[in-house]
C-alpha cells in the first residue's frame, strides 16, 4: 500500500522539499517529471500547483497534499466537492521565511483609493478570484474582479485599478509603489487529507507520523541545543541566565561537585549568552544543531 502525497509545485516547492529533508524524508525532483522520488517506499509523490491541490485531494486523486489556507478557501468558495478535506497539520512556513503570508488589497500610492469602499466600480486583478469576490460582496461593494496570470503588482494603474496579492514582507509591493489598503486573509501551509483516505487506519497512521515529523522540523527551526558543565554551587546563577523550551535537564557527573546542564535555546541568543555563561562559571560549553523537536 502507498500513500499518494501532493507536493506543491512552484514557489513553495523548494521550501517544502527542504522541510521534508529536515523531517527525515529526502525528495528528489527530476525537472522532466511530475513524479519526484522519495526515500520512503510507502509514499508516492506528485508535483501539483498549490492552487489545485485542494481539488485533487477532495476528488481523491491524492490521499493528501500540502497547500495554503488561501487555496483551500478558494476551492471551498467554488463549485467543487466540499466537506471531504480534513486538515492534518498547521505548518507555519513560506517560500522566504517560517511565517504566515497575507493576501492584501493594494493600490498605487498616488491613487484616490484609500479604503475598500473606494474600489466601488473599479477593476481588481488577482489570482484569488473567488475569495476576493466574496470579500467585496460581504461589504456590498460592486467591483469587477479579473483573474491575473502573474506579475500582478505591475498591473495598476493601466490594467487594473487595484490588486489583491499575496505578500510576506511587503517589499515587492513597495518596490512597485503600491500601498496596502486592507488585509483579506492570512494564510500558511496546511497538510490536508481526503477523509476517505483517513478512514483507512494504515493511511491515517502514516499521515499522523508525517505530520509529527514535519511539525518537529518546524519547531526546531532557529533553535540549537546547549550543553555545559557547572559546579553545583554555581547552578542557580547559571539557571537564571538560561531560557529553556521547558526546563533545562540537570544530570549528575562522576565528580559529585559538578553537574551537566542540557537545554534548548534560540540560536540568535547564543552569541550573547555564551560569554555570560562562561563568566558565571560554566565550563565545557557545547552548542549543537537540532533537526527536530517533538513537543
Amino acid at each position: 500500500m502507498k500513500l499518494k502525497l501532493g507536493i506543491p509545485k512552484g514557489s513553495l516547492q523548494e521550501a517544502t522539499i527542504q522541510l521534508f529533508a529536515r523531517a527525515g524524508f529526502n525528495i528528489y525532483v527530476n525537472s522532466r517529471s511530475y513524479f519526484p522520488t522519495i526515500d520512503d517506499p510507502e509514499i508516492e509523490c506528485m508535483l501539483i500547483r498549490a492552487q489545485e491541490m485542494a481539488r485533487y485531494v477532495s476528488d481523491g486523486v491524492l490521499d493528501a497534499g500540502l497547500t495554503g489556507l488561501d487555496w483551500i478557501a478558494e476551492h471551498e468558495a467554488g463549485d467543487g466537492i466540499t466537506g471531504v478535506i480534513e486538515p492534518i497539520a498547521d505548518l507555519i512556513y513560506a517560500k522566504q521565511s517560517f511565517g504566515k503570508v497575507r493576501w492584501v488589497l493594494a493600490a498605487p500610492e498616488d491613487s484616490a483609493i484609500t479604503s475598500p469602499k473606494d474600489c466601488d466600480g473599479k477593476t481588481i486583478a488577482t489570482e484569488l478570484v473567488r475569495v476576493t469576490k466574496a470579500y467585496f460582496a460581504r461589504q456590498g461593494i460592486n467591483v469587477k474582479v479579473e483573474f491575473s496570470w502573474g506579475a500582478t503588482e505591475v498591473k495598476p494603474p493601466m490594467l487594473a485599478d487595484a490588486i489583491v496579492e499575496v505578500t510576506e514582507t511587503g517589499s515587492s509591493l513597495r518596490a512597485n509603489r503600491l500601498r496596502i489598503i486592507d488585509t483579506l486573509m492570512e494564510s500558511n501551509t496546511q497538510l490536508i487529507a481526503n477523509k476517505r483516505a483517513l478512514a483507512d487506519p494504515w493511511k491515517r497512521t502514516k499521515l499522523d507520523n508525517i505530520a509529527l515529523l514535519l511539525k518537529a522540523a518546524i519547531e526546531a527551526q532557529g533553535k540549537v541545543g546547549l550543553m555545559l558543565n557547572v559546579l553545583r554551587d554555581d547552578l542557580d546563577k547559571i539557571l537564571a541566565l538560561l531560557p529553556a523550551l521547558q526546563r533545562p535537564t540537570i544530570s549528575s557527573l562522576s565528580d559529585e561537585h559538578w553537574v551537566a546542564v542540557n537545554t534548548v535555546i534560540e540560536e540568535r541568543t547564543v552569541r550573547d549568552l555564551m560569554p555570560r555563561l562562561k563568566a558565571a562559571g560554566a565550563q565545557g560549553i557545547v552548542e549543537y544543531p537540532l533537526n527536530k523537536i517533538v513537543v
